[in-house]
């Protein structure tokens, strides 16, 4: 098998966990691979990901030109190559609705931090970028001012887009973001969650800085890095809070956006 169509299979078969885990239903959802410096194999439009074959897939270059496959190309390819414009190590991007984090994306909701040590270590904070009509440029836009903190991005009510070296290290991530959604969420049913220590915080990314692993955080000052939200500039664009989820009370209090305490 060459490596043109194991890149297929592999698709397609992310394409089936994406469906059976719920995160796409029906049609929806896309993903891409970049093969080579100008094509990018991606899925095709009006079909189901849990079905797909990979005869089904298509090739467009990296100016959204379609140049092979006889399915028509997926209308938000435009946002998975111009993250591959400016991320030169991101090989595959991944879009899809997990529910859970979904949810958060509808109520403009910041994703809580400073709960679970796997959530601090293999996801960092999580920003959510402005609600833009899907497919074209200002969609693709409107992720950009996150791709360089962040390897996954909530779209208000809308989803998720993710992206790594492979297909299954984007896969992951929503894997990973939504099963935290959902324990937050189940955690706060239940009664008041309770954070982090400053210290237990500082303690989880001093050994992701160890581990090597990138997060804006670590640029920070080291008394600052979890007084506050590397994307707190981005909410009042897009609406974000901390409404429900109230933030640990070792941050700064005095720097809240406006929009919380409406």
């Amino acid at each position: 098998m060459s490596n043109f169509e194991q890149i297929k299979e592999e698709i397609c078969d992310i394409g089936r966990r994406l469906y059976n885990r719920g995160f796409a239903a029906a049609n929806d959802g896309n993903i891409s691979y970049r093969f080579d410096e100008n094509s990018v194999v991606c899925t095709p439009t009006g079909i189901s990901k849990g079905f797909m074959k990979p005869d089904d897939l298509c090739v467009v270059d990296m100016e959204a030109n379609h140049i092979a496959g006889h399915r028509k190309m997926t209308s938000e390819i435009r946002q998975h190559i111009t993250i591959m414009q400016h991320r030169s190590d991101v090989k595959s991007v991944v879009h899809c609705h997990p529910p859970h984090a979904t949810a958060f994306g509808m109520v403009r909701e910041a994703i809580p931090m400073y709960l679970m040590p796997e959530a601090e270590i293999n996801l960092g904070e999580v920003p959510i970028a402005k609600y833009t009509i899907p497919g074209g440029q200002e969609f693709a836009d409107a992720i950009l001012p996150f791709i360089h903190k962040s390897d996954i991005i909530i779209q208000a009510n809308h989803g998720t887009v993710s992206y790594g070296a492979t297909v299954e290290q984007a896969y992951f991530l929503v894997e990973t973001l939504d099963a935290y959604c959902k324990i937050v969420l189940l955690a706060r049913s239940l009664g008041e969650v309770k954070y982090f220590t400053k210290d237990e915080a500082e303690s989880l990314l001093e050994l992701k800085q160890k581990m090597g692993l990138r997060d804006p955080r670590l640029d920070l000052p080291p008394g600052e890095r979890c007084t506050n939200s590397v994307f707190r500039e981005s909410w009042r664009e897009s609406g974000v809070g901390q409404r429900i989820f109230k933030p640990p009370t070792f941050q700064n209090s005095a720097d809240e956006n406006e929009i919380d305490r409406k």
